[in-house]
């Protein structure tokens, strides 16, 4: 083993033990599910920003998006826009009437079971759907974090991708089972930290290299410059209506997503809320623009090697990895800081997977054992099914991973777009519109959950999904979709009960004391 090998190797080590030191700590500070799910509603400004972007953003902010950035070029930034509306949008109109109407309805501590409350669902239907359709996408969303962090230890170390899966998974798994939201949140206060520290330094510190010859070794890369950093084109083509409409259709999802809404559920108060919108609104803003960077410059920086066509190089996910490799540890005397930069993508795997595997253990044990199978088991049992259940979900989520050939790109895409469909625009409606009723919000479920399986898994087109056959994000539809059916169903069903309005009513005149 090289030196070089072995400063890596401690700066992952010294990272990893302090993240399992904080699932210690506040290990300590959770004595029951409450503190468990929702840390006691007790999250400061800048904790609730940090962690909610960080678990939004996760391996794909680092591999995924500068990925498809450095193989097909700057068409693939409208993703980054479509997120960073979706981002602003989500702060400032959805996290202050969220968090309120889930004090009002019932203290809901997760988003099941505010929305049981919100339509006094007494047979716990709408419970028992939106917790099912968590669990069957949030598999897949954890799936892509854990091959996430396979990938990078298969990069980084040389490890089997196998091994490099387990090794990630564990750690995650040990910190979320002792700690619960409290440790998901500080660690990913810390890894959202430091993945911003690593995308401003690394592009900066390549585009130093580079800048002289940029252009003339961008050409000599394989890809024609001006195609390359244009808007309107993707890869060999100009760029289709329908290729824009679906990534800037990515910002849809943000208000379906459980994990970043339970954070305004949580956040202590609304001074601090305020606090979380400015810090979140300008961490995005960075953080999107600079990966889009990094896909760019890493094109020419990296030259000759041309990532997943050159043989025996990585695939184009990798090209953020291979620039730290590049600068810190070929170019610069600095392994140990390259090495902590490489933690950066860690981070944003591991604060993406424990807030996933947080959500599933909480729709399970919470949702769907306490409030539907045994609603008279008392606190501790949810916790320890919580913690329980939080293993099982790991252990099937690595299965999903398995396969080394698996794109976090794919993965990422497949789990947001069910969810943001299925609960996106029910969440949006049932804040804004009183008239939602119950069957409203069934039908605005399933029917978005629905179409994005049917869409993206079921070859309906002469043996090729819809997705193939159209280039149509599914999210888009299943969104359109969702809405329509529940307007539709709400208006042709029975109006809520005036319990319904009077909950709705004190929501919207909610104050804090």
């Amino acid at each position: 083993m090289t030196s070089t090998t072995i400063a890596i190797l401690v700066a992952f080590a010294a990272y990893l033990v302090m993240m399992i030191g904080v699932g210690i700590w506040s290990s300590r500070q959770t004595t029951g599910a409450d503190d468990y799910f929702l840390g006691g509603r007790g999250l400061s400004g800048p904790v609730a920003a940090l962690s909610a972007q960080a678990s939004d953003m996760s391996g794909w902010l680092l591999m995924g998006l500068p990925g498809s950035v450095y193989a097909l070029g700057t068409g693939q930034a409208w993703i980054a826009v479509g997120l960073g509306l979706g981002t602003i949008i989500n702060w400032l109109f959805i996290a202050k009437p969220l968090r309120a109407y889930t004090i009002v309805a019932n203290n809901s501590m997760t988003l099941p079971e505010f929305l049981g409350n919100r339509f006094h669902d007494e047979k716990k239907i709408l419970l028992g759907v939106s917790s099912v359709i968590i669990v069957i996408f949030f598999l897949v969303y954890t799936a892509s974090a854990l091959a996430s962090g396979g990938k990078l230890f298969n990069s980084v170390f040389g490890l089997n991708y196998h091994y490099a899966l387990l090794v990630g998974a564990l750690v995650i798994l040990v910190y979320t089972f002792l700690g619960g939201f409290l440790a998901v949140c500080t660690t990913d206060f810390i890894q959202g930290t430091l993945m911003l520290i690593a995308l401003l330094v690394v592009p900066i510190v390549a585009w130093g290299y580079v800048k002289g010859a940029f252009g003339p070794t961008l050409a000599q890369s394989g890809v024609e410059a001006a195609s390359f950093l244009s808007f309107m084109h993707n890869g060999d083509h100009p760029i289709t209506a329908v290729e824009i409409i679906s990534n800037l259709g990515w910002g849809l999802g943000y208000c379906g997503m459980p994990h970043i809404l339970v954070r305004f559920m949580a956040i202590k108060n609304e001074k601090e809320l305020k606090k979380s919108s400015a810090i979140a609104i300008v961490w995005v803003v960075l953080s999107l623009g600079l990966a889009v960077g990094i896909g760019l410059i890493g094109r020419a920086f990296l030259f000759p090697t041309i990532l997943g066509e050159t043989a025996g190089a990585a695939s184009a996910e990798s090209v953020f990895i291979e620039m730290i490799k590049k600068v810190f540890i070929d170019m610069l005397p600095l392994a140990f800081v390259g090495g902590i930069f490489l933690c950066g993508i860690l981070a944003a795997i591991m604060s993406t997977a424990d807030s996933q595997l947080l959500v599933c253990s909480s729709a399970v044990s919470s949702d769907i054992y306490k409030d539907i199978i045994n609603p008279n088991a008392d606190d501790k049992k949810v916790l320890n099914l919580g913690r329980i259940t939080t293993v099982i979900i790991a252990v099937i989520a690595i299965f999903i991973a398995w396969n080394p050939d698996s794109s976090v790109m794919a993965l990422v895409s497949d789990a947001w777009a069910g969810l943001g469909a299925a609960f996106g625009p029910l969440v949006c409606m049932s804040l804004f519109w009183k008239r939602t009723n119950l069957p409203g919000a069934i039908a605005g479920l399933v029917s978005g959950a629905a179409v994005v399986i049917l869409w993206d898994y079921i070859p309906l087109a002469g043996g090729q999904t819809l997705y193939a056959a159209t280039g149509l994000y599914s999210l888009v539809l299943g969104f359109i979709i969702s809405l329509i059916c529940i307007v539709i169903v709400s208006l042709a069903t029975k109006a809520p009960s005036q319990a319904i309005i009077d909950d709705f009513e004190a929501y919207k005149n909610y104050k804090e004391d």
